[in-house]
């Protein structure tokens, strides 16, 4: 799955200057990163992503699924649930764009709800580790397995 680059868009960033006004203006940054490769592998369980700006990266499905942008795992108003248990095996049935700013992923286990904006998959590729290191931490301290029953 390859998405087309994303001509003129834009993302603005506010900041406070000396004189304390805060202008987004005069931060406006051309074109975030765009990914230009989404590649599911299979058999080593992770989805391979390249952005336009070079960086590439890989994502277990298994933090893909315990992170997936849905109300499930975010949950609603400022109780997090807890993490779904037995996604360590889990696998990536299919997937389609959404638009030009997402991808909707469906798992094994029938989850495909949550819709991975560009954005997202660049945050959860640079911070995989970070985050498997927390997921894994959480369900350890919860009782919870990774390993589907």
């Amino acid at each position: 799955m390859t998405s087309p680059a994303a001509e003129g868009e834009g993302r603005a960033s506010s900041t406070t200057g000396s004189g304390g006004a805060t202008t987004a203006a005069a931060n406006l940054k051309l074109s975030p990163a765009w990914p230009t490769e989404l590649r599911f592998q299979s058999a080593a369980g992770q989805l391979h992503i390249r952005y336009d700006d070079g960086y590439e990266a890989a994502i277990p499905y298994e933090l893909l699924r315990v992170e997936s942008p849905s109300a499930e795992t975010k949950g609603h108003g400022a109780n997090r649930p807890p993490p779904p248990p037995g996604k360590r095996g889990v696998g990536v049935t299919g997937a389609e764009p959404v638009g030009r700013y997402a991808v909707r992923i469906r798992f094994s286990d029938g989850h495909d709800t949550g819709l991975y904006s560009w954005g997202y998959l660049r945050e959860l590729a640079e911070q995989a580790e970070a985050r498997m290191a927390s997921y894994v931490a959480r369900m350890r301290k919860l009782g919870l397995p990774r390993e589907g029953r």
